[in-house]
């Protein structure tokens, strides 16, 4: 009875502890009640896995070989005892206990779990109250003339999008901090022309609609798109990924999803691509060395193990070393780092953080911000250093949504093509009397930046696409704000010169690796505002998820529009991710 006791608890440890991986704990715990061990192998010292990190062995590294469902005499639908019950197929049987004090015992191998949860079994739910979001103003209607020229940086993150969805689907409003408009409105792909040559990285295009909310003003939509590549036509690829291993990441909607985030993504590695795995908590250390093999991935993947606090800073700077010294020139250099963004150990303030990275980035290598989880996240802290880091930030609900980041949307995340993008635009004050840009508060850029080349901007990847929305008032129109009392203070009549001109549109950027930034204008016929008709077709989308935007931020400009309106100018039909919209924005209208 002791031996099966002990061997029941190594295997429970061995599943707490993250080392297996897929098929389910089940066989193995099927296992254990048959008096039987796992096949335990050891690897060589020159294997570049290194779970050592985590205390399985002092020098030695062990892997555990798991039997396929159906192997004889292993039940394919045995599940643990209880308590507490639980579906072996569950991803709850295999979600990662961090409250384990282990030893190991040199000679059987075994790993003993110690602590108040020794099952591999959730963690009981945190508050939400520790999730920090910087939130800035909506952004004021400005008077052409005496602001007649906007500047903002592109922006591609898609982050705040799927966290307003977690947040929904938790039966939750999410709060307006949390809601970045245009990160919504970029999660979607728009019908914008791909660009006739890749000479200029990306394309530009513009059109008009009435403005569902407002009869008095009309909607001015700025399209990008980038080239697209395809996976064997970018450059090979040095990958580090940085990996939050603290006991804060010790929920099934972290180290787990991060752990299936990391296989999924091996496999759409190319064979000549190279990846470092960079583990930290309390201390911070190299998981994996530099590999091309796909299955070394996967073993370190496994090795994968949450507690102890969060070194985040040094973490950090050893993953911008490991990138350095396996830099490839003219290739793809970049961090991966996945987190809740919970840093408590050292270099943990946001500005401190963002110097680190500012100072890395001019090595060329670029930092991609993974978020994951609640109770701990800190979504100022990841949005922010994505965007110093010359990178993009998403974050992860699902296993459908590390798919598409980091699957349908590889290239874009990996393939920079054009860097600090910048855009402004110009109003005719003869045809356009105020404006408001919807979203990028903390984009917005001074005038003068637009042509400093030292001023750091939004990049943008193979494929991504780029979606602003203005709200213009035509001249003449009684406007947003009120008349000013004193004839000095009031704007002098427009002259007619550029009179078919209703604004001009300039963007800067500079080519991976360049320095000088490349300027391109073109102008906006004032037809397209005269003529303006409601939203239709795609226009009609990009509007209702502006809206869905603004409703959720408690935009005051909005008026009485409602989530019902959005349903319906939301339209029917499209892909997967817009009638998830459509469900979403009845969610929240359920919830207001």
């Amino acid at each position: 009875m002791r031996r099966f006791s002990n061997i029941s608890k190594a295997l429970c440890g061995f599943a707490a502890l993250g080392l297996i991986g897929t098929p389910t704990t089940a066989p193995l715990e099927a296992q254990s009640r048959q008096g039987k061990r796992p096949d335990l192998v050891r690897l060589p010292p020159s294997h570049p896995v290194n779970c050592s990190i985590f205390g399985y062995q002092d020098r030695e590294r062990i892997s555990v070989r798991v039997p396929r469902r159906g192997t004889k005499g292993v039940s394919p639908n045995a599940v643990p005892p209880p308590p507490p019950p639980v579906v072996a197929s569950s991803p709850v049987s295999r979600s990662i206990s961090g409250a384990l004090a282990k030893s190991v015992n040199r000679r059987a191998a075994v790993i003993r779990p110690s602590g108040p949860y020794p099952y591999p079994y959730p963690r009981p739910p945190q508050s939400q109250d520790r999730e920090k979001y910087a939130g800035e103003a909506v952004a004021s209607i400005k008077r052409v003339a005496d602001e007649p020229v906007s500047t903002f940086a592109v922006d591609v993150d898609t982050g705040s999008y799927s966290n307003v969805r977690r947040f929904l689907n938790d039966g939750r409003m999410p709060p307006e901090a949390a809601v970045r408009t245009e990160e919504l409105i970029n999660y979607f792909r728009y019908d914008y022309p791909a660009p006739s040559s890749r000479e200029t990285p990306f394309s530009v295009s513009t059109d008009f609609s009435t403005t569902p909310w407002n009869d008095s003003s009309r909607l001015l939509r700025i399209g990008l798109r980038g080239y697209d590549v395809d996976s064997s036509e970018r450059p090979r690829a040095n990958l580090v990924f940085l990996v939050d291993v603290s006991g804060s990441m010790n929920n099934k909607d972290k180290l787990p999803l991060v752990k299936s985030t990391l296989t999924a993504l091996a496999g759409e590695l190319r064979d000549d691509d190279r990846v470092s795995i960079v583990v930290y908590s309390g201390t911070v250390g190299l998981l994996l060395a530099p590999t091309s093999n796909k299955e070394h991935v996967k073993e370190a993947v496994d090795c994968l193990y949450a507690r102890g606090s969060t070194a985040g800073g040094d973490a950090l700077k050893l993953a911008y070393s490991t990138a350095r010294k396996n830099f490839l020139k003219d290739g793809i250099n970049r961090i991966i780092m996945a987190t809740d963004g919970d840093f408590n150990v050292g270099t943990s303030n946001t500005d401190e953080l963002k110097k680190i990275v500012a100072k890395e980035r001019e090595s060329g290598v670029n930092l991609t911000m993974l978020g994951y989880g609640t109770g701990n996240i800190r979504d100022e802290l990841m949005e922010g250093i994505a965007n110093v880091g010359n990178g993009n930030y998403a974050y992860i609900d699902s296993a459908m949504e590390a798919q598409k980041v980091l699957g349908e949307e590889l290239s874009s995340t990996l393939f920079t093509i054009a860097k600090d993008v910048k855009i402004q635009i110009e109003f005719n004050p003869a045809h356009v009397k105020e404006y408001r840009l919807i979203g990028y508060e903390n984009r917005l850029l001074a005038e003068e930046d637009f042509d400093n080349d030292k001023i750091d901007a939004g990049d943008i990847g193979a494929g991504h696409q780029v979606t602003a929305l203005y709200e213009v008032m035509p001249a003449g129109s009684s406007g947003w704000l009120p008349k000013r009392r004193y004839a000095g203070n009031r704007s002098a009549p427009p002259q007619p010169h550029f009179g078919g001109e209703m604004a001009q549109i300039k963007l800067r950027y500079k080519l991976p690796g360049g320095t000088e930034s490349r300027l391109m204008q073109l102008q906006i016929s004032a037809d397209g505002l005269k003529k303006a008709s409601a939203p239709s077709g795609d226009m009609a989308f990009a509007v209702a998820v502006a809206a869905f935007g603004q409703k959720l931020r408690g935009d005051k400009y909005l008026g009485d529009y409602e989530f019902r309106n959005i349903q319906q100018l939301s339209g029917n039909g499209g892909n997967f991710w817009r009638q998830e919209f459509r469900k979403l924005n009845d969610l929240a209208r359920s919830q207001s």
